[in-house]
């Protein structure tokens, strides 16, 4: 097998790592790339592909987390990663595990972690390395990577639900949801929803956002009725469709750009939170991204000419 062909096999697996410990989409295609490049220009073969792969790619997101945490403290509003339709990396008997380990919930819970917690238990945990592999790849002893473990570990189950739901559940919980958004059912949306649900948007300044997070079924069931329906009236649809593992919709102007994403946290048979990326730079590598503000006037003006009467 060539280098070539080593890599190109083991491509899924180096973005899923990259993209657990960045949180984002165009950075841990940036940093699979350059693994290629240091791989490809090495003089000696590695013994194993797999492991000098992997610690390279965990190696350099490590570097660009901690640069990307300085920019993320002057981030505009709440930040949230990049969302991701598709998780190249498949494992037929971890599925599920691998979707909860990708969902936005956990991955704003591996927030929490420094760089170095973050990969050791990205590489640990989710993608069950040994302490050996996951001490070359982050340049630490085997003890100090099962401190960090430890620690990492301890963080996540804190911040994790008492009980998190299966994934028919979800699935179905979801498609209800989606079908009283389509239908603007006020009442249903409200019957989903928990009594604490919480829904936010990440906009970085760059599109239209919520000047604050909408809390209670009562607001976030009204809110989105309305925009849903202000939406619909500027030619604006979705479509259903996993976010990050979880249940979740694409939105697009009429132009079939993409608008924003929506992405459903389901915890005792109730939606706890949903989660908007309106972020162009977050929505470019799905496609052509729509002008949020555009779409912002025309509703605006739509209701300005409707109050005048």
């Amino acid at each position: 097998m060539t280098r070539t062909e080593e890599f190109e096999e083991l491509r899924p697996l180096l973005f899923s790592i990259a993209y657990r410990i960045l949180g984002g989409v165009s950075e841990a295609e940036d940093a699979v790339q350059e693994t290629w490049l240091r791989f490809e220009a090495s003089p000696t073969e590695p013994r194993s592909a797999k492991a000098f792969l992997s610690a390279t790619v965990t190696r350099l997101s490590i570097d660009v987390l901690r640069s990307a945490r300085v920019r993320r403290e002057s981030y505009v509003g709440p930040w949230f990663p990049e969302p991701l339709l598709d998780d190249p990396y498949e494992d037929p008997e971890r599925a599920a595990e691998l979707a909860d380990s990708v969902s936005m919930a956990a991955l704003l819970l591996l927030e929490r972690l420094s760089p170095l917690e973050r990969a050791v238990f990205v590489l640990r945990e989710v993608f069950d390395f040994g302490f050996p592999e996951v001490a070359s790849a982050v340049g630490r002893s085997e003890a100090a990577c099962r401190q960090l473990a430890v620690r990492a570990r301890r963080h996540m189950a804190a911040g994790r639900p008492r009980f998190e739901a299966d994934r028919r559940e979800r699935e179905e919980l979801a498609s209800r949801f989606f079908d009283a958004l389509h239908e603007g059912d006020v009442a249903a949306l409200r019957d989903l929803l928990a009594a604490d649900v919480t829904l936010v948007g990440d906009g970085g300044g760059k599109a239209p956002q919520l000047a604050r997070a909408i809390l209670g079924a009562d607001n976030v069931a009204r809110l989105l009725g309305s925009v849903v329906e202000r939406l619909s009236q500027a030619g604006v649809t979705f479509t259903p469709h996993e976010v990050n593992g979880q249940p979740g919709a694409v939105f697009h102007d009429r132009d079939g750009q993409v608008l924003h994403t929506f992405a459903l946290d389901v915890l005792d048979g109730r939606i706890n939170a949903v989660r908007i990326v309106i972020n162009p730079d977050k929505l470019a590598h799905l496609g052509p991204v729509a002008d949020a503000w555009a779409i912002d006037r025309e509703i605006r003006a739509r209701r300005r000419a409707r109050d005048r009467g």
